[in-house]
């Protein structure tokens, strides 16, 4: 079992850098013709990824160790991230390429195994070598 809050701080981090440089891809480049999702939709992705990167990689970087309450609440958001990205390929409100369709699958199993391994390294961190509240 993991026992070290240096990895929840590391996949904190590395879920930081993967949202954020997803988020610049979105906003930044023009994928929605090699995707077949709705400029709207990337960009607005990209929008809420950027900010949501930020305060991950703070709570991984900062000084003390991050509350409790902070990374299961960046667990459920990945979760619901994975669940959604699923769910938008199955509801018929979009009409992907096959490149689409495998960048949306990616991320969404990328996204879910952060919420995974995030669980797991809260769960194996002692309660005094974190923020209870």
């Amino acid at each position: 079992m993991i026992a070290r809050p240096m990895f929840l701080r590391r996949v904190l981090l590395a879920d930081a850098l993967a949202s954020g440089a997803t988020g610049l891809l979105a906003v930044a480049v023009p994928l929605s013709g090699l995707l077949g999702l709705p400029p709207g939709l990337l960009r607005g992705a990209g929008l809420i990824l950027l900010p949501y990167a930020a305060l991950v990689a703070w709570l991984a970087v900062r000084g003390a160790p991050p509350p409790r309450w902070a990374v299961w609440a960046v667990v459920g958001i990945n979760a619901c991230w994975a669940v959604d990205s699923l769910l938008l390929l199955v509801s018929g409100w979009v009409a992907p390429t096959g490149l689409g369709i495998a960048f949306v699958v990616m991320q969404a199993l990328v996204v879910a195994g952060f919420a995974v391994l995030q669980a797991m390294a809260l769960r194996a961190t002692p309660r005094q070598g974190m923020l209870a509240a």
